[in-house]
């Protein structure tokens, strides 16, 4: 069952693919205990290009990422559901009807693939929030299918951050959303990052440079050594 979920990914050269075991993370919200994160890494010439804010072709390129990876996981819930097992697809992309009563207080939803892709042992949460895998560094996306089913294989968690002392994304971050602290599994995110700092420099970049009502900026994502490394 594990290696049929794994050979629905296009390639592995620009995905990975982990199984979770959530525990009680997500009980409050969902049904399930066990995920499968799928990540696609973005386009290094696009995030290279992204230095000092976004571009039409990352704003592009963050879309079709996202309508890829929700066709991915759209796929696997299929194939775990004509094999019995119930499921959900938690897509990249936000839609409106996912949006929890409160956001605008709290800047949170109810599932973090981050976090998802913590326990499946893909990577650690940075200093800007993001996730910074072991393959891609923050250069990539995320999707998620969550389920009843324990596959043989889970993903060892990784529960402390690996950034060390390096601050570059704390010190190119336009809204400075983050103080330096390390992340690890028993640490809030406001203890480390302001997500409406962020939320707001994201707004105002992407309507100077993008002309667009989004929230996008990419800069911690280009300036990541661990992504320039992969």
């Amino acid at each position: 069952m594990q290696n049929e979920v794994i050979n629905i990914l296009p390639d592995r050269e620009n995905h990975v693919i982990g199984f979770a075991d959530m525990g009680d993370l997500i009980a409050r919200h969902y049904p399930y205990r066990y995920a499968v994160v799928v990540g696609k890494k973005l386009d290094d010439a696009i995030v290279d290009g992204i230095e000092d804010g976004p571009t039409m072709p990352y704003y592009e390129l963050y879309n079709s990422t996202n309508d890829e990876l929700n066709l991915i996981t759209a796929k696997i819930c299929r194939f775990l559901t004509q094999n019995g097992i119930p499921c959900s697809q938690i897509k990249s992309t936000v839609r409106e009807e996912d949006i929890p009563e409160g956001f605008g207080k709290t800047l949170r939803m109810n599932f973090s693939h981050k976090m998802a892709a913590t326990r499946a042992g893909l990577g650690w949460i940075g200093k800007t929030d993001l996730l910074v895998s072991e393959k891609f560094g923050p250069r990539i996306r995320l999707a998620t299918v969550l389920t009843h089913h324990r596959f043989e294989n889970l993903g060892a968690p990784v529960t402390e951050s690996r950034c060390g002392e390096c601050d570059l994304c704390v010190e190119m971050c336009p809204g400075r959303a983050a103080n330096g602290n390390l992340w690890d599994d028993s640490v809030d995110r406001d203890e480390f990052y302001d997500a409406f700092k962020c939320r707001d420099a994201c707004r105002k970049l992407s309507r100077e440079r993008l002309d667009k009502k989004v929230s996008l900026c990419g800069i911690c994502v280009s300036v990541c050594p661990y992504g320039k490394r992969s």
